[in-house]
């Protein structure tokens, strides 16, 4: 059976990963071409024997990464500072949520501005730094979409990433120091997400709905 891409999915992958998958049976119609092309939507070609259903395809998984959101409450705010011009450094363009100084704040409310940040497709990715990390994660991870890591390690981030699907980060500043952190930030951006055996396991966290 034929299957057809109109303008209205053009418009929807370009507010989540700008990518649609086609294969041999599926006509574009000229209207959806010139959107694409306007909106930087990709069509991303797939063979019969790679081929999974759409609906199972992780929504908001993007790689390479190109864009990453940062965020921090005050315990996070001198680690978010550093890791911004390390990002800046690894050539990731970085968009910092705040705050913009270590005053008291209430970390969801960052967490919640990161995550939606990935949700909207606005970055490719999230990091989020508070004092121990895991409050920060549980906020992300009510954002739909938006699968958050705690993570302590490079190892931690790898399987966050390789297993998991997560698009979000989230670290503790009074747990690990900056060098590891910045192990842990490059290797959960570098690494890209495993076999199609997660990523069904995957789709049944986003698919939950308690």
């Amino acid at each position: 059976m034929k299957k057809l891409i109109h303008e209205k999915q053009v418009l929807a992958a370009a507010k989540s990963n700008k990518i649609i998958t086609i294969d041999d049976n599926t006509i574009i119609t000229p209207t959806a071409l010139d959107t694409a092309r306007g909106l930087g939507v990709q069509f991303e070609k797939i063979t019969q024997a790679t081929a999974v259903n759409e609906d199972q395809k992780h929504p908001l998984d993007t790689f390479p990464v190109k864009t990453v959101a940062i965020a921090a409450d005050h315990g996070g705010f001198s680690m978010k500072e550093e890791l911004k011009g390390y990002l800046k450094d690894l050539g990731y363009i970085v968009h910092d949520l705040g705050p913009s100084n270590s005053d008291p704040c209430d970390y969801p409310d960052y967490a919640f501005e990161a995550a939606r940040k990935v949700a909207d497709g606005k970055a490719d990715r999230a990091v989020m730094i508070d004092s121990v990390g895991i409050g920060s994660a549980m906020a992300a991870n009510k954002v739909k979409g938006v699968l958050a890591a705690k993570c302590n390690n490079g190892y931690e981030a790898r399987s966050s990433r390789e297993h998991n699907y997560a698009n979000m980060l989230t670290l503790g500043s009074k747990i690990i120091g900056i060098e590891i952190a910045k192990e842990i930030v490059k290797i959960f951006l570098e690494t890209p997400v495993g076999a199609e055996r997660h990523q069904l396991r995957v789709q049944k966290i986003l698919d939950f709905e308690g």
